[in-house]
């Protein structure tokens, strides 16, 4: 009869409650084989080798007492004596011979696993610490995983270096930074399937923003080849973001994507029968213009892999007894084709945030900015510039400086810690250099390209990472000041405070303003930021010259039309906006280029006029239905159209601007209506711009026609003042404060009022003068929408005002 194993335990047997037995990663493993696979989660089958096989093989070898003599009083600060420490001690683990019976044991599993998959199966060995993947600590990189393993004495040597690897540098000040016993974090390995991703594409994903904390997405990076290079960051990964809500609603698009250059790609270079370990083998080779030109997954593949992170999160969640945002591993099977989740763990720094403070940075002045990046958290720090080369210079770095470097690796998280911010060149927002920086609550630009280049060795600089997802490095150390807002303590107005908000990119960083919802969404940020091409050129391309047929081409690369490509862009834009405040309403205004605007797009020459005055003419409503621009108006119909019926955000209203007439009015609802976009059909509901005198002074004909009114203060004062805003020299003429424009604005409030429709403003006066706002709420306007910035000094100021009516009214 034979005797179960003494040394290893299969995926089926172990979850989250193993972790002191098999560490972190074997026992999630564990966890999503067991209770996930029924539910559609593919894992690859495997076994722990135990951490009681690592303590019997340091105990059968006599080791710890030669570990204790190297290790013992080390100062992991000081980088040259680590290092020389470190390597003492992986090589007293290394040379520990095996005893005979978990060589047995680690080979007989190896069979089982032939025989389930087949003879030609590889293998993944991987380290798995006993103190990993807790929700307070992630020891991700500090240990040594092995890919494509073949054969038992592959096998063999690859569980012994990961077993030494234990005494990694950066895994030894891991432990003394988080206070955890050196000789007791054990250390168990992962024996499973290897997912040729090799040959597919692989990455990670987190079912929160990494960067804000913003809990309603899934966020997903991919590559081609072996995820080493995303880890690295030493490519420019694809990324995706999917809105869960929506998607457990049944809804299935991509929230926001954006291809990356995905320079490079890791494939094994040669497999080896002998003992030596495949993994050695891997080349980082150029990845074609093909592959850099188009997503390396489809839509289908991100809703799977968003299926598996909403799926693992809830079952963590379920175990875990609260919330448990997750960071997750994926990988596609080459040969079948086949996503498989190959890790999950706890993520560790924005689900640890406690409370209800929310913490603003804000940079009190500017300068010339030298390099720009992504953005990793929403922090500000300066200092002087250390441009370190490799690891062999980090001694080198000083406390408060800048480390400038090409990339980072898990060997230079010893003077992470110290600087005031990190910034490289490559990498993307789940490389290790941001992973390390958002754990360390320091902030950094990766993916610059060039910083290494224009920043100077010592150079004084600021790095802003609170701009939105674009990180800017400022030339001078610029002083900043952080707001510290608790929310618990904020009251709520009656009146409802709203947020003006045109970059997408700024939206999951607003997301927790305490906010009623978007009052003005603009099209114009996200058609000349990243569509930058005239709509007309886009639908007619006839009609434009070759370079810049071209030019258009080249931008739409990845999709499968230019107009593909102008549709879901805009689409996807509004919809990250829409989504940082869903369920709450977002109201979305059609666009309002000027004709000398217009002409700045690409392409936009061909399409536009001269006019003596812009301001007041080819614009907002006049365009949609006109034969020169309603091509143009067809894709942002459509655009919206995918937002609210195909993406599941009808929280969307949609605004039209600029409607000089009602008659103009009833042709632009026809225009939308023969684009998909009806009035009341699917809650859709249509606002108008009270931006003219015409609107006000016509408000009960227009109250006919619309749902609701925002006050644009900018133009209805220029048109009621006869002030031209653009012109410096009558400036000190446009006052929205003048005694006409309050009555003006009185009579549109009491007009909206009168129709049973809403009443709105979103110009900016609000959010220069807080006396307008007094003003506002006296009058009982239903909402103030106001600049980010300005939200949060509002609200006492409302809520004053509101007192101020009540005690007024008795």
């Amino acid at each position: 009869m034979s005797t179960a194993p003494r040394y290893i335990r299969w995926f089926n047997e172990i979850g989250m409650a193993d972790v002191p037995e098999v560490g972190g990663k074997n026992a999630s493993l564990g966890e999503m084989y067991r209770h996930l696979t029924a539910a559609g989660v593919l894992v690859p089958d495997g076994f722990a080798v135990t951490a009681s096989a690592y303590r019997d093989a340091l105990e059968h070898a006599g080791a710890i007492d030669a570990l204790h003599a190297v290790l013992d009083g080390l100062d992991p600060d000081d980088v040259t004596d680590l290092q020389l420490r470190g390597a003492k001690a992986r090589a007293i683990v290394y040379a520990c011979e095996l005893p005979d019976g978990l060589r047995r044991e680690i080979v007989a599993a190896y069979a089982k696993l032939k025989a389930e998959y087949g003879e030609d199966i590889s293998l993944a060995v991987r380290s798995s610490a006993t103190a990993e993947d807790s929700p307070e600590a992630s020891f991700a990189g500090q240990n040594e995983s092995y890919l494509n393993v073949r054969g038992e004495e592959a096998l063999i040597e690859a569980y012994k270096r990961c077993l030494a690897s234990n005494f990694t540098d950066r895994s030894i000040h891991y432990k003394y930074d988080n206070h955890f016993d050196l000789y007791k974090v054990y250390l168990a390995v992962v024996v499973m399937k290897m997912v040729r991703s090799d040959i597919g594409a692989s990455g990670v994903m987190f079912s929160l923003d990494t960067e804000t904390g913003f809990k309603d997405v899934v966020f997903i990076n991919a590559a081609w080849g072996l995820g080493e290079n995303i880890v690295q960051g030493s490519i420019d990964p694809d990324s995706f973001y999917v809105h869960k809500p929506t998607f457990n609603q049944g809804f299935r698009r991509v929230l926001k994507r954006r291809l990356g250059q995905k320079e490079k790609k890791m494939i094994f270079a040669a497999t080896e029968s002998s003992g030596s370990i495949v993994a050695e083998y891997t080349e980082n080779i150029d990845s074609t213009a093909d592959e850099q030109g188009r997503f390396c997954i489809s839509d289908a593949d991100v809703m799977t892999l968003a299926d598996y992170a909403i799926k693992v999160e809830r079952h963590y969640s379920e175990v875990a007894g609260v919330s448990r945002p997750m960071d997750m591993e994926w990988a596609r099977d080459g040969v079948d084709g086949r996503l498989y989740m190959v890790q999950a763990r706890p993520e560790t720094v924005e689900s640890q945030k406690r409370g209800s403070v929310l913490e603003i940075y804000h940079l009190k002045s500017r300068s010339a900015v030298l390099a720009q990046g992504k953005a990793i958290g929403t922090r500000i720090g300066a200092g002087r510039v250390r441009l370190i080369a490799d690891a062999a210079h980090l001694a080198a770095f000083q406390p408060g400086e800048v480390l400038v470097a090409e990339m980072t690796t898990p060997d230079w998280e010893p003077v992470m810690k110290m600087a005031a911010a990190i910034v490289t060149n490559r990498g993307g927002r789940t490389c290790h250099a941001a992973i390390v920086a958002r754990e360390l609550g320091v902030p950094a630009i990766v993916g610059t390209g060039n910083a290494t280049e224009v920043l100077a060795n010592g150079a004084a600089v600021t790095v802003c990472c609170a701009e939105g997802e674009v990180g800017n490095i400022h030339a001078g150390m610029l002083p900043f000041e952080i707001q510290h807002t608790d929310l618990g303590q904020l009251a709520t107005p009656q009146t409802a405070i709203m947020m003006n908000l045109g970059n997408p990119d700024q939206a999951f960083s607003v997301a927790s303003l305490p906010v009623a919802g978007i009052g003005l969404a603009r099209l114009e940020f996200i058609i000349n930021e990243y569509i930058k091409a005239h709509p007309m050129a886009i639908v007619h391309p006839e009609r434009v010259d070759q370079a810049t047929r071209d030019a258009i081409a080249a931008m739409s690369r990845g999709f499968a039309s230019p107009a593909d490509f102008f549709v879901t862009t805009l689409a996807e834009g509004v919809a990250t906006i829409a989504a940082s405040v869903y369920p709450k309403p977002c109201v979305v205004r059609m666009s309002d280029f000027k004709t000398n605007e217009y002409a700045t797009l690409l392409g936009g020459q061909f399409f536009e006029l001269e006019e003596a005055n812009p301001m007041i003419g080819f614009r907002g409503a006049s365009r949609y239905a006109h034969p020169a621009y309603a091509d143009g108006f067809a894709l942002e119909c459509q655009a919206m159209k995918r937002v609210r019926d195909e993406m599941g955000l009808t929280n969307v209203r949609l605004m039209i601007p600029f409607c000089r007439r009602v008659e103009e009015g009833q042709k632009v609802l026809a225009a939308m209506a023969a684009n998909g976009l009806v009035r009341g059909e699917n809650g859709l509901q249509i606002y108008v711009m009270c931006e003219i005198p015409n609107n006000v002074i016509s408000i009960d004909a227009f109250a006919e026609l619309f749902d609701g009114f925002s006050i644009g203060s900018n133009d209805l004062t220029q048109l009621t003042l006869g002030v031209d805003r653009d012109s410096e020299i009558v400036a000190f003429d446009f006052d929205e404060r003048d005694p006409g424009m309050l009555k003006m604005i009185r009579m549109a409030v009491e007009g909206a009022r009168r129709n049973g429709r809403h009443s709105g403003i979103c110009g900016q006066a609000p959010s220069d003068y807080p006396e307008l706002v007094e003003f506002l709420v006296e009058i009982g306007i239903d909402s103030i929408s106001l600049t980010p910035d300005t939200v949060l000094a509002a609200i006492p100021n409302v809520l004053q005002a509101e007192q101020k009516r009540r005690q007024k009214q008795g």
